[in-house]
């Protein structure tokens, strides 16, 4: 029996225009995830609609992109708004590739994907004015890469893209430059840029993507350390081979984030997201909070697979009975009902670093929290105590105030139920990031909650209308 390969969820992000979807897609086409024929169809459509739509605009053919740019929306604008799943085999793994939007418009779907991710690929434009756009104050370069890193995506890798239209083609100052800066903001963040390989790619072309190319001669090689020493080689496939597989709990109570909520014709209700913990089995019966709602799977699907079983790292879909689409969200956890289920919070306690704020924040200061694929509104209900960033000691008890750069402890209230837990027990479900004036303003990880205890059974969960 061929032993099954391990599963490991990649978050492809970046400025919006970088080329992620061309990329990922012509990486999953060289890797067999998608055939030839289904590559020519979506050649043909976006020619079509290239014609039409997007002749006066200077893009190149998208049918690469296409792939993934599943959405009519999408295929007409020539980006990408909401997450897209496919799935390839390298020799080692099983990859899950997650294609982030990059535009700053579709800043929440983007961190929906990367909340699931086990690894970030991050791919930045080397073309001319392109990659200056994306480090720029008003880029997504650096928020995303921001993001992964508050969202627990600690190993990343950056594709260099768009060698091929350097000046001059393939320049090895160009991609000097763009490591050089892409470097200093990654070590700002947090990473550790010895762990990061840089690979200089042209998604469009496959320049480094499978093979080697002889086209940048002055490339030899990239270098990432790691636990059990160090990785090397040239292309973006071997880095994928590289990667350290993440540590699963499956001897967890089940958490499972629902990314989103589908009617099937045929099947019914299918909530589809990454079991973030513990195990997922045919017939169990699910808690669902903050929604209150119970329900018995009925069947689970992983890319198109039956499986009675579905372990920690899957993204699954799974059929349940008798409840309406309707009765369920994205942001909403899965667990299981008989073994510590999930329950939306009255309240936690959070150590918070406030990066980008542009005056003082202050009790009762509301902005979106982030948190696994959750987004609400929460509300500062009290700055208890002012820290050391670097220590972690109290600096002021009861701060009136907080600016950029300082850390705190807060308690914090969610203006709508939220299912949250604390970091230490469930890492992926307590970390987020504070979104307020169209950028990230702070990022925290919750150290404690308190569970709502006067929730009931919701009756649309009785009824399947």
């Amino acid at each position: 029996m061929v032993k099954e390969k391990t599963h490991v969820n990649v978050v492809v992000i970046g400025h919006v225009d970088s080329g992620k979807s061309t990329t990922t897609g012509h990486l999953i086409y060289k890797c067999g995830g998608i055939d030839q024929r289904k590559l020519e169809k979506f050649e043909k459509a976006a020619a079509q609609t290239c014609f039409y739509i997007l002749s006066q605009m200077g893009k190149s053919s998208f049918k690469f992109a296409w792939v993934l740019d599943k959405l009519k929306t999408e295929r007409e604008r020539g980006i990408t708004i909401d997450i897209s799943l496919l799935k390839f085999n390298t020799q080692k793994y099983t990859m899950t590739i997650i294609d982030a939007p990059g535009h700053r418009d579709f800043i929440k779907n983007m961190i929906t994907g990367t909340s699931q991710a086990d690894v970030g690929l991050l791919v930045v434009s080397a073309a001319k004015g392109e990659y200056e756009a994306g480090v720029s104050r008003s880029g997504q370069t650096r928020e995303h890469a921001l993001l992964a890193y508050t969202l627990g995506v600690k190993q990343i890798i950056v594709c260099v893209n768009k060698m091929d239209l350097t000046e001059p083609p393939y320049s090895k100052a160009r991609f000097d430059e763009v490591v050089r800066g892409v470097g200093s903001f990654l070590k700002k963040i947090g990473y550790d840029c010895a762990t990061v390989p840089f690979v200089p790619i042209s998604g469009w072309t496959g320049e480094n993507m499978i093979t080697a190319t002889q086209r940048m001669p002055w490339f030899q090689g990239w270098k990432s350390r790691q636990r059990e020493g160090n990785a090397s080689g040239r292309t973006l496939l071997e880095v994928l081979d590289s990667i350290q597989p993440p540590v699963r709990t499956a001897n967890k109570p089940l958490r499972l984030p629902l990314q989103d909520v589908y009617k099937i014709g045929g099947v019914g209700t299918v909530p589809v997201g990454k079991i973030e913990s513990g195990v997922l089995k045919a017939g169990m019966t699910l808690m669902f909070s903050p929604a209150k709602v119970t329900a018995e799977v009925k069947s689970i699907e992983m890319h198109h697979q039956g499986l009675q079983t579905a372990l920690p790292g899957h993204n699954v879909g799974f059929n349940i009975k008798n409840v309406a689409v309707r009765n369920l969200r994205r942001g909403d956890v899965a667990g299981n009902a008989q073994h510590d289920p999930p329950a939306d919070v009255s309240s936690f306690e959070a150590q918070v670093i406030i990066l980008n704020h542009p005056g003082t924040v202050k009790a009762g200061y509301s902005p979106v929290l982030d948190c696994h694929t959750a987004h609400v509104t929460c509300r500062f209900a009290e700055l208890k105590e002012k820290l050391d960033r670097r220590s972690g000691k109290q600096l002021e008890d009861h701060p009136q105030t907080l600016m950029s750069g300082d850390a705190a402890t807060v308690r914090i209230v969610p203006i709508k139920p939220m299912c949250v837990e604390s970091f230490f027990t469930y890492p992926s479900l307590g970390r987020f990031a504070a979104r307020d004036l169209k950028q990230t303003v702070a990022v925290g990880v919750i150290k404690s909650v308190q569970k709502d205890q006067g929730g009931k059974l919701s009756h649309k969960a009785q009824v399947c209308k």
